[in-house]
């Protein structure tokens, strides 16, 4: 692999347990940060989505273009995708009226259709093979489809499905322990584990946001949406500045 693969490669984080850790907790920051925006600051889901959109498309372009891993920057684009992902799912399932369970299965296609043509382009869906801006483009398109419907399946659990953002939680939760224990004891696909996982993480991250942020009538601890999204920042730049953050290795190694 020449040097410039090995460089773009670099930019694609180890997965390993801060990974998940500070995974979720963006997830969350997404939701509360979407919230405040569109709600709390009373712009509308359509604006909220207009405003993140841009939010996100800068962010990929400084990531696309950066030349090394950064973790600052990696994770920046990750919070990109869930905040645009939290607005983008309430518009499609609220203000367009699709639905939570219209709103998860047509982006669930979208997500599946992404992957689809990433593999049938590139060979491969693993992030250890993103060794190109093309293969970026794909990486951060299908993550920012997962973090949407991420969105509408947390809502559909919490709110259609009436088990509550506790119960939620402890849905995504134990879909998220079986997956660990596949990764530990089976022979899947680690490719078809880490998205998976990736997606799960999402609607977790969705209803512990809506468990922090939404009103005690509603099942949720009314904290205030600035504040809470504010003490989600501090603890992710805390984990990314404490724990050391290596590059991914790439498939050829």
């Amino acid at each position: 692999m020449n040097q410039q693969a090995e460089q773009t490669l670099s930019k694609v984080p180890e997965l390993t347990l801060i990974f998940w850790i500070i995974k979720i907790a963006a997830t969350t920051l997404g939701e509360t940060g979407g919230d405040a925006v569109s709600m709390s600051m009373h712009l509308g889901y359509l604006v909220g989505t207009a405003i993140f959109a841009l939010i996100f498309i800068l962010a990929v372009a400084v990531q696309i273009r950066a030349k090394l891993f950064h973790p600052v920057i990696y994770w920046a684009t990750i919070i990109a995708t869930t905040t645009v992902g939290t607005t983008l799912a309430d518009f499609a399932d609220r203000s367009l009226g699709i639905g939570y369970a219209g709103g998860s299965l047509l982006l669930f296609a979208l997500l599946m259709a992404s992957l689809f043509i990433w593999y049938k382009a590139l060979g491969s869906v693993s992030v250890n093979t993103v060794s190109s801006p093309r293969a970026e483009v794909f990486y951060w398109l299908t993550i920012m489809f997962s973090q949407t419907l991420g969105t509408a399946l947390g809502d559909w659990t919490a709110d259609t499905a009436g088990l509550g953002y506790e119960g939620g939680a402890m849905i995504f939760s134990g879909l998220l322990a079986v997956i660990v224990l596949a990764y530990f004891r089976t022979n899947i696909s680690r490719v078809t584990l880490f998205w998976a996982a990736f997606i799960l993480t999402r609607p977790l991250g969705a209803v512990v946001g809506d468990f922090l942020d939404k009103p005690v009538a509603d099942g949720g601890l009314a904290l205030s949406r600035y504040s809470a999204s504010a003490a989600l920042i501090l603890f992710i730049v805390a984990c990314i500045f404490i724990f050391p953050h290596r590059a991914a290795k790439s498939a050829a190694h």
